[in-house]
Parts: structure tokens; C-alpha cells; sequence
């Protein structure tokens, strides 16, 4: 899966089981992909070795907030109206708060 947002594309890996949803970008180095948490509203960052973006959105794929350049070790507590959570590599996209992002199959 992918997500396309200003032209620009990413790879996506759906976080679907209670291990993936757990671990996320922990100890990584390097990101060059991005996750998707569906059903989740709030993010830690502990035990990360970089910042990342953090994006969340409605069912719909609005987005409601964006975290740039998010730091290792914080929380991002539950937000009302978020139903997903994407985690990107630290400025990647020029986010702009109530755009939509596309979920594609290549």
C-alpha cells in the first residue's frame, strides 16, 4: 500500500497485529516508509532512535492534527476524531491540516 499526498508517494505498512502495533519505528534507524495504525487515536514515541512525523486523521482520511519533526520519548494523548494514525519519516510531506491523504495498491 502507499499514500500519495502533493505529488508525493510513500510505501505503507498496515500495523495489524498487537506486535506490529507495539514495536512501530522502535530501534529503527534510516526510516524510508511510513505505518498505518488503523482504530487508534494516540502514539508514543518511546525507545525510537529519530523524530518522525505523525499524522492523524478522521474515517475519512481528513486530516485533524500533524505533529512535524515529532521527538523520541514524548506521547501524543487520545485526540477526538481521530480514527488513524500514520507515522512518516521526519519531513517527508508539507502536511496542511484538513487536507485529505489517498491510500493506494500498486
Amino acid at each position: 500500500m502507499y499514500i500519495k499526498y502533493n505529488n508525493k508517494t510513500i510505501k505503507v505498512i498496515n500495523c495489524i497485529n498487537f506486535y506490529s502495533r507495539l514495536k512501530g519505528f522502535m530501534f529503527k534507524k534510516n526510516i524510508d516508509y511510513s505505518l498505518l495504525f488503523n482504530k487508534c487515536n494516540s502514539i508514543h514515541t518511546f525507545f525510537m532512535k529519530e523524530n518522525i512525523d505523525v499524522i492523524l486523521c478522521d474515517k475519512n482520511n481528513n486530516i485533524l492534527y500533524y505533529y512535524s519533526n515529532f521527538p523520541k520519548n514524548k506521547i501524543i494523548l487520545p485526540k477526538k476524531g481521530v480514527s488513524k494514525v500514520i507515522e512518516t519519516p521526519s519531513n517527508y510531506f508539507d502536511i496542511k491540516i484538513n487536507d485529505k491523504l489517498f491510500f493506494y495498491e500498486e
